[in-house]
């Protein structure tokens, strides 16, 4: 069976083979800790036309105590440096915040998923009526989560940046066991921004062939065209970071998509899905009448009376096309005319038709 064509359900919206790709503003912590920040820019993403948004319901706790460790970003124009943990603890998201958000962007017809770090964090996505829980590429390799995720019933995503064939394999296998069969695999390069050379596309199709789910792209590029690509590749699912203001402070907003950006990349992908069509090759609806008015017929050459026989100098080739195409050509030359024929008329059968 075909799994990688299979369609998904969340409460609201259905994504996968025959449906439309399913567009994620990634908010994660480009709201600062700042509710009324975050409800804004769940507000923004669907006027922009996205599907979803994401948040990470992490605790800082679960991948840092070391406060030595620190990150370099640029924000606001200037370099910054201070602790991971200060950066991740003060965008921390409490229970009671995450169903708030939840109830916001469903308020505003969008659905709702995070990322969480712990067995607890998933308890809490499901407890509130999440459909969709997401895996990080830094945790592809904790196979517990994981396997939590899949007993969990939910939707899962995991993505992949940063992960070898054989991690992706083991993280697959681990999910599959726990029979959950909701799998979406998401293409991913961990680099921010990802440079042209490194967004590797065709990895998507790789990724379903081998794996057979269905897969979508976390788009860490600049611009629209890496997840244009994507989509006409077969992607289902399209992720873009997201920020109301790309002069925010905070390390992620400087890379993000901004409202204007994220509504010209839904109307791209949008418009891509509807160029890639079908794989069946037939005229289109629009090519019938050009089919009539620019393809060629036979004519007759000259004045031809009836009783003559037809001979290939006796054929030209004019527009429009509705008449014998020039590729019969042989089937009527050495025909006998059954009526009589001017110079410049179509052959039909029923010029041959005794």
């Amino acid at each position: 069976m075909n799994e990688s064509n299979k369609t998904l359900t969340t409460s609201s919206q259905k994504f996968g083979a025959g449906h439309p790709c399913f567009v994620v503003a990634e908010i994660g912590i480009n709201h600062n800790g700042d509710m009324g920040l975050a409800f804004e820019e769940i507000a923004a993403a669907a006027e922009a036309g996205a599907d979803s948004v994401k948040f990470q319901s992490y605790r800082t706790e679960d991948f840092i105590f070391d406060r030595s460790l620190m990150l370099e970003y640029q924000s606001q124009n200037k370099k910054i440096v201070e602790p991971q943990y200060d950066i991740f603890k003060r965008c921390e998201l409490s229970r009671d915040q995450i169903y708030r958000l939840k109830e916001e962007a469903e308020r505003h017809g969008l659905d709702f998923h995070s990322t969480p770090t712990s067995v607890g964090g998933i308890e809490i996505l499901k407890d509130i009526g999440c459909a969709i829980v997401k895996n990080g590429s830094d945790y592809l390799s904790h196979v517990e989560l994981i396997r939590a995720m899949g007993e969990s019933g939910l939707i899962t995503v995991l993505s992949t940046g940063m992960a070898t064939v054989a991690e992706i394999d083991n993280a697959v296998r681990v999910f599959r066991e726990t029979g959950n069969d909701k799998l979406i695999l998401l293409h991913c390069t961990s680099s921010y921004p990802k440079p042209p050379e490194d967004v590797n596309l065709v990895r998507i199709s790789t990724l379903k062939t081998v794996f057979n789910v269905p897969v979508g792209f976390s788009d860490h590029s600049v611009g629209s065209t890496a997840a244009i690509g994507a989509t006409i590749l077969g992607a289902c699912w399209i992720e873009k970071h997201f920020t109301l203001d790309r002069s925010l402070p905070g390390p992620d907003h400087w890379f993000s998509m901004d409202p204007g950006e994220l509504h010209n990349l839904v109307s791209a992908v949008r418009e891509a899905e509807r160029m890639v069509g079908t794989p069946h090759i037939t005229p289109t609806e629009s090519e019938v009448q050009g089919r009539r008015n620019f393809r060629l017929s036979c004519v007759a050459a000259r004045d031809i009376e009836a009783g003559e026989t037809v001979r290939h100098e006796d054929i030209l080739f004019q527009r429009p096309g509705e008449g014998i195409q020039p590729a019969h050509t042989d089937f009527i030359t050495g025909l006998k005319l059954q009526q009589p024929l001017k110079k410049g008329e179509q052959y039909t059968k029923e010029h041959f038709r005794e």
